[in-house]
């Protein structure tokens, strides 16, 4: 078995986000209202007309779907003094709320303890800071705290769009230890780093087992013991073998107060194998555009460099570069055009067909590419788009058919020029010439806007604009709008008809088809008003069926597995969109960090995004990409299976609290199956080809390894795996 060191910088864990102390105690439930009203951060205020909220959970999920805007939670709570009396360190209390969405100003007993993010009616304006964790600490002899007594934390959320509420995480209260300064994550040479983030020494002893959970058995099992001065760090050698099932449990215990940071992780693996030297043709097989508007195709393809490019069959106006593949120009006759791309280097040479259709339809297959929100938030910069586009060329995805770099909200200047035209902000000094660039390297340009007054992050939307920006998208040479729903909710008020919300999306629909220019129209409003019924009426080629997704098991559950009712209605130039991929560094802005998706459930992400023809929209730093997460993003069978040019998504046809099943039709009549254990612990599962209609279907192959394997009639799956399989006749 090979040995894969480098996969430990996948390592990471968020100690610091989580109760340390046997004594924390755990805020549970909290009363919830709407609106906004200062009496309601005081103790004495009687909330108990208002509703009962679980904290931890978003308010969309309990019974407030579609609302934005003010909320507030009352928690009331007894602090006890017995956590004064055990604490060792005995230095301040800690509230931790976890995430709130978006803005939060947080209270104890009236007194304003802290607040992370900017309302509207602050001097800096709204700002939101959902993905920044929410921890506030108070001095042990603050008055504000009522030991043994009734206390009340109100908490002042406001949520700018998607989704509101604390969320992501349990919140609690206990006092601050010297442990809680400590971050165990993985570093470069597959070393297990210790960080102290306090400015006071701390010191224990590191005990950590690798096992492997398939085959039941101890891989290693070692002690070290650990000073650390203030702010210091240390690093302890590791290594892990690359395969299924291995998981680190360690613990740390503080010297002293004995208190222990412990947690397990499993280690990423990798399954994909590497792309042969030899040239191989990837990608979507079908292309869509109209007569008139300029186009760019990049012939996906990896080996050995050079690499040579031919394209015989391309109508008049179009051309391919010899050395780039990289088809431009512009169609003007309608019709279907039948093409054969060849692609060879000094070890070999290969061709494969390829559909090119000029007339009304865009997106043939599901966008494919990258997305700046779930890694840079408001921060994204023409430098991070940049620097993650190059990426996308450097690291190979560009080969594998990955095409759009897409700027998310941010970008946009506080006031519009004197003609009413959009222009860009500080870091973006060029947009014209950022699409340039991108269009130069055979890559895509996106961009985002809202229908209403101001984007979800505060920024000017397009609202009576419409044109004037459709008109600076088409000059800067977009290809993608992201139209974000955010702030129209005060232009809909409370007019909940059909047609309000169709409205914002024709509009810009219409300004849009103003441009001989083909750009892709993606429909953001989290599945209101059922839109995957009404979204081609508006001429979009996606539209998000649900709220914003998070790098929780939770959220994917919640969100990938609930959109076996929608597949009837997606297909070639329309799709269900269950939002941005959360593999890879992700962040939201503040601090990075690995997707806490396990391996596991990351192949489960990306195997079910794939089944079900969702667009697939990266949504990690580039820049930083790991083994693992290449991985995912380059195994060519498995995206041929998003990219097929059937555009059929899967069907579930067994759903168990165990297990699912999903199978999908492929244009050459062959199937992909998917079989996911929904359960915590490895299963073995049994596979039922007479009842999947498949009994006669004699060819099986492993799309994740690329292998030809006998038919299983039962396999043990991961917690929260897959396997998936391409079945054929």
């Amino acid at each position: 078995m090979k040995w894969c060191p480098l996969l430990i910088c996948l390592f990471l864990l968020h100690l610091s986000t989580r109760a340390q102390h046997p004594h924390a105690v755990f805020l549970q439930t909290a009363t919830f209202t709407t609106g906004d009203d200062p009496r309601w951060a005081q103790p004495d205020f009687d909330d108990a007309a208002w509703k009962q909220q679980q904290v931890g959970k978003t308010w969309q999920e309990q019974g407030f779907e579609g609302y934005h805007g003010f909320a507030w939670y009352r928690i009331h709570i007894i602090i006890p003094s017995s956590l004064r009396q055990q604490g060792f360190w005995k230095d301040s209390l800690r509230i931790f709320l976890a995430h709130v969405n978006d803005v939060d100003a947080t209270y104890l007993n009236g007194k304003k303890i802290g607040q992370t993010g900017g309302f509207p009616e602050d001097a800096g304006g709204y700002q939101s800071k959902w993905p920044a964790v929410r921890e506030y600490h108070l001095a042990l002899n603050d008055p504000a705290i009522h030991w043994d007594a009734d206390n009340v934390i109100a908490v002042r959320d406001y949520d700018g769009g998607g989704t509101g509420g604390i969320f992501m995480g349990q919140p609690y209260i206990d006092l601050l230890e010297k442990t809680d300064g400590l971050q165990i994550s993985g570093g470069a040479g597959a070393a297990l780093t210790l960080v102290n983030t306090f400015n006071t020494p701390v010191s224990g002893t590191l005990a950590y087992t690798i096992t492997d959970e398939v085959q039941h058995i101890t891989v290693r099992s070692k002690t070290a013991m650990v000073q650390l001065p203030p702010f210091g760090q240390r690093s302890i050698h590791m290594e892990v073998p690359n395969r299924q099932g291995i998981v680190c449990s360690y613990r740390f215990t503080a010297d002293g107060s004995g208190l222990q940071l412990q947690h397990t992780q499993a280690f990423p693996y990798i399954l994909t194998p590497a792309a042969p030297q030899q040239p191989r043709i990837n990608g979507a097989k079908i292309f869509g555009a109209r007569p008139g508007a300029p186009l760019l195709w990049r012939v996906a393809a990896t080996g050995a460099a050079p690499l040579h490019y031919q394209v015989a069959g391309l109508p008049e106006g179009l051309q391919v570069d010899a050395i780039t593949g990289i088809i431009t120009g512009t169609a003007i006759r309608r019709g279907t055009y039948k093409l054969v791309a060849t692609v060879q280097n000094r070890l070999g040479k290969t061709s494969a067909p390829l559909t090119l259709h000029i007339g009304d339809t865009l997106a043939y297959t599901p966008t494919m590419g990258w997305n700046s929100w779930n890694c840079w938030g408001l921060s994204v910069s023409d430098e991070k788009v940049k620097s993650s586009a190059q990426a996308m060329l450097d690291k190979g995805l560009a080969a594998h058919g990955w095409t759009y770099i897409n700027i998310d909200d941010g970008w946009e200047a506080p006031q519009r020029a004197a003609d009413s035209s959009i222009v860009p902000n500080s870091k973006f000094p060029d947009m014209q010439g950022l699409g340039q660039w991108l269009h130069e390297r055979g890559l895509k340009f996106g961009i985002y806007s809202s229908p209403g007054p101001l984007t979800c992050g505060g920024f000017l939307g397009s609202y009576k604009n419409e044109q004037k920006d459709a008109d600076s998208y088409a000059a800067w040479g977009v290809d993608y709008l992201k139209y974000d729903w955010c702030s129209y909710d005060g232009i809909a008020g409370n007019d909940t008809t059909l047609e309000t919300f169709i409205k914002p999306y024709r509009v810009m629909q219409q300004a849009l088809r103003h441009h001989h220019r083909d750009i892709i129209y993606s429909l953001c409003q989290y599945g209101m008003k059922e839109v995957w019924k009404w979204g081609q009426q508006v001429d979009a080629q996606s539209w998000r069926t649900t709220e914003d997704i998070e790098d929780t098991w939770e959220s994917l559950l919640r969100i990938g597995f609930s959109q076996y009712k929608l597949h009837t209605y997606a297909g070639p130039g329309h799709w269900n969109d269950p939002d941005m991929m959360i593999v890879g560094q992700v962040g939201w802005g503040e601090h990075l960090h690995p997707s806490r998706l396990t391996p596991d459930e990351q192949y489960t992400h990306v195997s079910l995004w794939c089944l079900q023809s969702a667009p697939l929209l990266i949504g990690c730093d580039l820049s930083k990409l790991d083994a693992f997460t290449l991985n995912l993003l380059t195994n060519d069978e498995v995206l041929a299976l998003d990219q097929d040019p059937l555009g059929a998504p899967a069907e579930r046809v067994l759903a168990t609290a165990q297990e699912q099943v999903w199978v999908k039709k492929l244009a050459d009549g062959s199937r992909a199956v998917g079989i996911f254990n929904m359960d915590t612990t490895y299963r073995d599962i049994t596979i039922d080809w007479k009842a999947l209609g498949l009994e006669a279907w004699a060819h099986t192959r492993n799309a994740w390894t690329q292998t030809n394997i006998p038919r299983p009639a039962h396999s043990v799956i991961p917690p929260h795996g897959v396997l998936l399989l391409h079945c054929s006749r």
